[in-house]
This record gives C-alpha cells, structure tokens and sequence, in this order.
C-alpha cells in the first residue's frame, strides 16, 4: 500500500531543558606563561613591541602584521614563530598556522611549548595521530609535563582508545596525585568506558578536596540519572545548592527528576519553594510553567505563560506556550490570536501557523486554514514543512492543481528536498500520471537510496499494476528491512505475494498489516480478496464488510459483497 503523506507538527510535548554537559578542547596556550621573549634588534622589538599593544587594543589582524615583520627580520627566532602561530589560531588561520609551526619545529624541534600549541591544532583539526605525536614529543622533552599528559589523554579518549588515555590519566596523577582538573577528565573518560563505580568515586574525591568544583558535582549527577539512580542524583544537587545556593536554577534540574522519579507533585512543591523567595525568576516560572502542560494541567500552564507574558509582550517564545497551552485547553480561538502575534523572526513560527491553520481545520473552515499558510509563506519561505503542509490543505479540499503548485513553488526552493518531492510523486500518482510519478520517486532514492516509503511507492505502483512483480518484491522487501513494522509496507509486500500467485503468504503479510492498520479499508480489502482466492469465503465477506464501513460508497466493494451474498 502507498503510505499515506503525514505532515510532522510540534510535538504538544514540552520538556525542560537538558543538563549542559562539559566538553573539553585543547587549550592553544598550554603554558602557565610563554617564555621570556628572546633578546631581540631594536627594529625587531618595536615590532615586537607594536604587535603586543594592538593585540592588547583587540586589533589582532594588526598584531599579526607587527608579528610578521617582526619575524621577518628575525626568521630564525623560535619565540616569534611561536607566538605567530598562536595568533593564526586565534584567527582562524589554521592553514597560515600550520605551515609556520610546521617549518618553525623543523628549525627548533626541541621548542615543546609550540608542539603542545600544534597538538591543539591538530586536536581541533581531528587529525588525531599527528596530536598524539607532538603530546608525546612534549613528554619525550619534559617527562613530568602534566598537560601534556592530560592532552593526550583527551586524544586518546576521543579516538576510543581508553587503555591508552587511561594509561596517560595514571602517570599525569603519579605526578601530581592533587590534579583534580586531570581526575575531572579521567572520570569522564571511565563513564565513557561504562566503569560507573569508578568514575563516581572520582567525583567523589574530587568534590571532597574541591567544593566549588561546580563541573564534578553536575558530572556526578548527570552520571546517577543514566543510570536511573534519580534520588541520588537528587542528592547531589541538594548537597551542592548548600555549598552554592545562588545556583537555585538547579532547582529546575531536580524537579525534572522528581517528574522522572513519579513525582510531579514534589516537582510542584520544588519550584514554589523558589518562587517563594523569589517571584520575579522567570526561569522557574517558565519552568513550572511547563510542568503543569505536562501534567495536563493547561489552565495552571496559561496562567504561569500569560503572567509572564505581560512583563515581557515582545517574548515570542512564550507567547508560544501560551498559544499552545490555549490550544490544548480548547480555546481555539484565543490560540489562534497568540499564534497570529508570533514575529516570523520567531524560529518556531510556521509551527506556530501550522498549529493556527489546524484550529481552522477542525472547525471546518478549510479556505482561512489555507489562508493562514499562504500568509506564512509569503513571509518565511525557508522551510519546507510549510509547502508539505499547505499542499496537504489543498488535497483535504480536493485541490489537486494547488497541491501540486505549492510543492512544485517549494522544490523551487529545495530542488533536493525528499519529502517534498515524495509528495509531488504522490500527486502525480493521483492525478493518473504513473510513469511520471515513478521518474519522481527514482529522484527520491537517488538523493536518498535508503528512502523507505519511496521504495515502497515504486513497488506497491508496479504490484499494484501486475507490472514487473520482480522487481517490485525486491524492491518492498528492501523497505521492509528498514522499516519491519510498518503496516503500509507489509500490506504492499502481502500484494505483491497475491499478484504472484502465492497466496498463503500473502495472507501472513496481509494479517501482519492488519494488526498495524485495524481500521485501514484498503489492507480490509486486500485481506477479503485473498481470503476469497483461498477458497475462505465467508472470511472474505466479513473484511469486504468491514472495509466498507471505513469506506462507505465504495463501489467496488459493494459489488465484491454484493456476488458473494447472491452466490451464497
């Protein structure tokens, strides 16, 4: 069976925001401090000296320029090439900065505060072998160099190679057994290595000997909620809002857990602590807020929205919540006021017209729910979900023509858009233009060759026909491998088996169809008439029935149940 063309709205669900995790870049200036600048010419230290001042005015293009001056009166100074280098970096100039670096250790390879500043480069770069050899030259020169220990752990652990960064985190902590910074990283890196005792007792240790490390204890607490241990993670949250408690933003965190834990009602009680303190936080007004839209609680929901609302008119994501809580309450019309106020800045705003045009399409006025989207369009073109959804308006009115213009206007913009090009095959399909609908669908899989439903297309279209059954049965089985559950495409595939004379298969994919898509007419009838080709009669009569109550007026169908009922 062709799959129906679902147009994907906001999800109602709204959650709160996800714990930020820390990520980890080596730093281009490993060292505490660069080396004292070399004894330089007077001509090559005003330069020197002029690149230092615009630098420190924020003109780095200009400090660069005093640099290479400098540095070409004084090619051979390691010091200078180091801190162009940098500089590159900072500008963005990797490939200035890898040629310079590259060229100044060939001169200087013994320079160890360039190897670690290339080793970043190269860090960043994701050319993670060459990293790994300027880390270990750093060791080779400076054998209790604890950053480069720690720089090339992190290299190792992005490459996946835990033994090695492991092995680098222990000598790094051999040296300085008080580097908490170096026990932060290596605790990541044993939760990557799923050693979650070991990694917890690190942050333990770590918080012990370091309480305002705010990273150790949110890692902690992260760590506790993958392993759905909510009330220690709790635990941790609590702890650390008494050794900082102007972090009560975290309260936000632990009413998420409590919602994960069962407890929405201690999610409630959470947030009205805060605002009992403080009334005017927005973030956790926002937050319970969006608490009650979960619990369905959408009158409590708007209330929250709309007072916040009215101290800030022009937040257009909250009057967004707003608009949905309304919707949700059933106040349509209040709903599409708020939606029709949304900028077209706003990122969320097709979703929002989309979500206005639904309102007019449930009470049945299809002409303003067209209306809408064709307003939306005319001010934000730049997302395809618009096309999809205003052409399927045109389809819910019949309007082929439209349908078809409007994706054809979309594909103008996102000529390699699939799903948009899925819908155009599909409405070819409909308006008796097969062969183009497959040259439609073949563009489909050739900027998507794993495109299910597209497969699908092409092979239910041929079964369908009695045309090339082949191809067409390897062609759902392809779609079939990546998506097994889908009712559509094992109702094609039970098709393809009848068109092929296998009927005791047909009736295995066709039943497995059925189990998907219970009130679907079309799998009802291709049950009903592979029951009746079985010789199962009276079964084929009752599909031909049930088919029919979901497509009433079907005349085929009446003339199906009508030659069974007179051969009775």
């Amino acid at each position: 069976m062709l799959k129906k063309v679902v147009h994907p709205l906001l999800s109602g669900a709204l959650i709160f925001a996800l714990f930020c995790s820390c990520a980890f870049f080596p730093g281009v200036r490993p060292s505490p401090q660069a080396p004292a600048p070399e004894r330089f010419s007077a001509k090559v230290g005003y330069h020197y000296s002029l690149a230092v001042l615009t630098r420190l005015n924020g003109d780095l293009n200009g400090a660069i320029g005093h640099l290479k001056q400098a540095l070409d009166l004084y090619p051979e100074s390691s010091y200078l090439a180091t801190e162009l280098v940098s500089f590159y970096i900072e500008n963005n100039a990797n490939d200035l900065a890898l040629t310079l670096g590259e060229a100044a250790l060939a001169r200087n390879p013994g320079n160890s505060e360039l190897r670690s500043i290339m080793g970043g480069l190269y860090f960043n770069l994701r050319r993670y072998d060459k990293a790994i050899r300027e880390y270990q030259a750093v060791i080779r020169l400076d054998p209790d160099n604890q950053v480069a220990y720690l720089y090339l752990a992190t290299v190792y652990a992005e490459e996946k190679k835990y033994e090695e960064a492991e092995g680098a985190y222990r000598r790094m902590l051999e040296i300085d057994p008080e580097n908490v910074i170096g026990m932060f990283y290596y605790a990541k890196t044993l939760t990557l290595m799923e050693r979650p005792a070991q990694a917890e007792a690190l942050y333990a240790k770590i918080i012990a000997k370091r309480p305002a490390f705010e990273a150790a204890w949110l890692s902690l607490a992260a760590l506790y909620e993958t392993q759905k241990k909510f009330d220690e993670a709790i635990g941790v949250y609590r702890r650390y809002l008494e050794v900082n408690p102007a972090r009560q933003s975290l309260r936000a965190k632990i009413a998420e857990l409590q919602v994960k834990a069962g407890r929405p009602a201690e999610a409630e009680k959470e947030f009205r602590d805060v605002l009992a303190v403080d009334p005017a936080n927005r973030e956790i007004r926002t937050a319970l807020g969006l608490l009650y839209y979960d619990m369905q609680r959408f009158d409590e929901a708007a209330g929250e929205f709309s007072a916040l609302l009215e101290t800030a008119p022009g937040d257009d994501r909250m009057r967004y919540l707003l608009a949905s809580a309304l919707e949700q309450k059933g106040e349509g019309q209040k709903a599409q006021e708020e939606y029709g106020k949304i900028s077209s800045a706003f990122d969320l705003y097709i979703n929002a017209q989309i979500h206005a045009a639904l309102i007019f399409k449930k009470a049945g006025n299809m002409t303003e729910a067209i209306a809408v989207m064709v307003r939306a369009i005319a001010k934000k073109s730049d997302q395809p979900v618009a096309y999809l959804y205003l052409s399927s308006l045109y389809e819910d009115v019949k309007d082929l023509a439209a349908a078809e213009r409007t994706v054809r206007e979309g594909l103008g913009h996102f000529p390699r858009n699939a799903d948009l090009l899925y819908v155009l095959g599909m409405l070819q399909e409909k308006t008796g233009r097969f062969e183009d609908s497959i040259r439609t669908m073949e563009k489909v899989l050739a900027i998507d060759p794993q495109n299910a439903d597209a497969l699908n297309f092409i092979g239910y279209s041929y079964a369908d026909r009695g045309l090339r059954l082949d191809e067409a049965e390897e062609m759902i089985a392809q779609a079939l491998k990546l998506k097994p559950d889908n009712g559509y495409i094992l109702d094609s595939m039970g098709w393809v088996l009848f068109k092929k004379g296998k009927y005791t298969g047909a009736l295995q994919y066709l039943k497995r169809a059925l189990e998907h898509l219970p009130d679907d007419a079309s799998v009802l009838e291709h049950l009903g008439d592979a029951y009746l080709t079985s010789g199962r009669r009276e079964e084929a009569l009752e599909h031909y029935r049930r088919a029919l109550e979901k497509n009433p007026g079907n005349s085929a169908l009446i003339r199906k149940i009508d030659n069974l009922i007179r051969e009775k």
